[in-house]
């Protein structure tokens, strides 16, 4: 028998150094990635990895400079800090998609909640708390991974003092030059990059900003022009009318111009005009900027009914801790019943008593033994009903005045249901079958095309719902105002800078009421036109109040 053939002395540092090598070409991948990486989805191209970030340079002069002991701790920081700084990138590319601008470190914190919503929704309580548990693991394996990268980097570079420093040296000069030449890439990114810095930068005066505004608009909410005007001269023109403050979740300008969605929702628009005048309505259309796009709906809320510029939490929060004169309030003030129709929300609602809400309606108080059509809790056509039922069919009630919220097209947009007779809805039961029979969430999302598709098929079921409803139970003391909150996020608008507008529609059976408005300048009919007046969504509650007061 042979003897057995024997293993060679140097193969195990032979593995051993190749093992170093791979894990420094690791961490040096990880860290130039971490660098400059774009903080957005759609600058997200092969071009952006070929750049030169400042940070690596000086993280090489810094490996040169300090003492062995130093040296671990500061890698150790920076590595750490690299790391956070590719998490407000993750959250700044997550924000892109939906809101259209980058995270705020201050304000956005609150998003969260609703974003572990949005995952229970879709895939229940456990698999919410396992994406939570995933999501919170992956973070700190990011700022693990980073620190023991910017450690051995470091030690490397000083261990291999004479080539760190001239590789160093040469690439700064490269450096130096490009950023003088304001050299680019084929993407128009700068090749003298220094994207974290920036981000730093950027975020460290978002901060300083954000927080010198707070004294600012509270400042701004005191000085109101309606806050000592006697309730009987508000409102005046509307006594006796039952007005309707309708939001549809993500109407946008996209859904009725310059897309592949507007000739659809156009002719739902076109057509309910027609039936509407036929029933003795007419209807004036225009535009309002929001204060938001692709989400956040409660800043359009109160930006509209406050008269102010709600773009963030903080706005938000001390708004909601002012007295400042609501839309709603100047009615309840005037003698109306005050009412919000809040379907998507499942706890109470501390913002009615800025408002002014007398009565809340949810998902947990109007009978509705529906299915779920995604996020949204009921489809639109039984908040519609139901409200109706509760409040204008009771004989003799008072003048209402409703903020109802129709969250049938609130993304994802499937599945969808679909409108049934008035006298069908009952307890919602009839839509039990709907959800399996629809657009489903995979084909909804499987292209560019079929998400705009499904986002436009949403907004025309809502709009038929608003259309049916007044054809059915409006009347002479019918006033319906319904708009958008916001535009949808960039997988239907594109990521090109679409702007925030949103439309407007006044529809009223008495001539009287649509006179009051003839100055506004808007369009005829529920479609406005591309080049109908936009004024920012602030600026609605005081034009509303001055058209409708003595």
């Amino acid at each position: 028998m042979p003897p057995a053939e024997p293993v060679a002395q140097d193969e195990p540092p032979k593995h051993r150094r190749i093992a170093s090598l791979v894990l420094t070409a690791l961490a040096c991948l990880l860290v130039l990635f971490a660098l400059i990486v774009p903080d957005q989805l759609s600058r997200f191209t092969v071009w952006a990895f070929l750049r030169l970030p400042v940070e690596a340079l000086l993280g090489v002069g810094l490996a040169l400079l300090l003492p062995p002991r130093a040296r671990r701790i500061v890698a150790a920081v920076l590595g750490t800090g690299l790391g956070l700084v590719l998490i407000v990138k993750v959250l700044d590319m997550g924000f892109f998609v939906a809101f259209d601008r980058p995270f705020n470190l201050v304000f956005d914190w609150g998003f969260l909640p609703s974003a572990v919503g949005l995952v229970e929704d879709s895939a229940g309580k456990v698999g919410a708390v396992a994406a939570v548990v995933g999501v919170c693991l992956l973070a700190v394996a990011v700022l693990v991974l980073l620190a023991l990268a910017a450690v051995r980097l470091t030690r490397i570079a000083a261990v291999r003092r004479k080539t760190a420093g001239r590789t160093a040296a040469v690439l700064a000069l490269v450096w130096i030059v490009c950023a003088v030449f304001g050299l680019q890439v084929e993407t128009g990114e700068p090749i003298a990059a220094r994207t974290a810095a920036s981000l730093v930068y950027h975020d460290g005066r978002q901060v300083a900003s954000d927080l010198k505004d707070h004294t600012e608009f509270a400042r701004e909410l005191s000085a109101d022009a309606y806050r000592n005007t006697p309730p009987d001269q508000l409102l005046t023109a509307l006594r006796g009318k039952n007005v309707l403050l309708t939001f549809i979740e993500s109407y946008g300008r996209v859904a009725v111009q310059d897309s592949d969605i507007a000739p659809g929702v156009d002719a739902v628009l076109d057509d309910g005009t027609k039936a509407l005048r036929a029933a003795g309505f007419d209807a004036r259309s225009g535009f309002l900027t929001s204060s938001t796009t692709g989400g956040g709906s409660f800043l359009a809320h109160s930006t509209l009914e406050s008269g102010t510029w709600v773009d963030n939490r903080q706005r938000y929060d001390t708004l909601v801790g002012s007295d400042r004169l609501t839309l709603a309030k100047a009615f309840g003030n005037g003698g109306w019943r005050t009412v919000a129709d809040e379907p998507a929300n499942g706890s109470d609602w501390p913002e009615a008593k800025l408002y002014g809400y007398k009565q809340v309606y949810d998902s947990r108080n109007v009978g509705y033994r529906g299915p779920r059509f995604s996020y949204a809790t009921m489809p639109d056509q039984f908040t519609m009903k139901r409200f109706q039922d509760n409040e204008l069919a009771r004989p003799g009630h008072q003048p209402v005045m409703s903020e109802i919220v129709l969250v049938s097209s609130h993304w994802p947009w499937a599945p969808l249901p679909r409108m049934v007779g008035w006298d069908q809805v009952g307890d919602g039961s009839v839509y039990d079958p709907m959800p399996a029979q629809g657009r489903q969430l995979p084909e909804a999302w499987s292209s560019p095309a079929n998400t705009r598709a499904a986002y436009g098929d949403s907004i025309k079921y809502s709009l038929n719902t608003l259309i049916s409803y007044l054809r059915t139970y409006g009347d002479d003391n019918t006033v319906l105002v319904f708009l958008g909150d916001h535009q949808p996020n960039t997988s239907v608008t594109g990521s090109d800078k679409a702007s925030r507008d949103v439309p407007i529609t006044v529809v009223a059976k008495d001539p009287a009421v649509l006179n009051r408005i003839s100055g506004w300048g808007w369009t005829p009919g529920l479609r406005p036109d591309p080049h109908a007046p936009v004024w920012p969504m602030s600026a609605f509650r005081d034009r509303f109040l001055a058209a409708f007061s003595h």
